[in-house]
């Protein structure tokens, strides 16, 4: 009787197996992603971090008073971007005539971006003897502006949140900053 000897085969290297391949590759896109990370943090600037948070917070005080000065005055704002014109328009009124001065006349409208500063826009607008008022005002980008409007003495302020262009409008009020009695 004759046996057939079966033909022994060489083992494959590792490299020429799937799994090990398949094993690596999890913590290999994981170094890859981290490495990634940290170039951003490295390259990009923080702009939501103030270098003087402490002399902001110190300022919440002084803040509070010109929110409060904005009720007493009874103060309200309205505003509107005509992208067409490239105009914002809008109407400042107070209940309470502010102080003999430059008040009521001046007023100061800073839009924030909210995490590029260097989008921040300042507008120093004169009001008409009704209130109303308009301002050329380049494209405005679609964003989730704070805009904080104020006299031009910083004797009171309005602020609130703008979604352009989903809200076409703003309409800010000081009795919304009236804290509950």
């Amino acid at each position: 009787m004759q046996t057939m000897s079966p033909k022994l085969s060489t083992p494959l290297p590792w490299y020429r197996h799937r799994w090990p391949w398949l094993l690596m590759s999890g913590p290999a896109v994981v170094v890859v992603a981290g490495v990634f990370t940290a170039w951003l943090a490295i390259s990009r600037a923080d702009a939501l971090v103030a270098d003087d948070y402490y002399k902001q917070g110190k300022a919440i005080n002084k803040d509070l008073r010109r929110d409060h000065e904005a009720q007493r005055l009874g103060a309200s704002i309205g505003v509107s971007y005509d992208p067409a014109a490239a105009l914002l328009r809008g109407r400042l009124q107070m209940r309470l005539a502010p102080p003999a001065g430059e008040q009521g006349q001046t007023l100061v409208i800073n839009l924030v971006h909210p995490t590029q500063p260097s989008k921040d826009r300042t507008l120093l607008i004169r009001t008409a003897a009704d209130g109303s008022f308009s301002a050329p005002l380049a494209e405005l980008e679609q964003a989730r502006w704070r805009l904080v409007a104020e006299d031009g003495s910083h004797a009171w302020r309005l602020h609130g949140n703008w979604a352009w262009p989903q809200q076409r409008s703003l309409e800010m009020n000081a009795e919304a900053y009236a804290p509950a009695e």
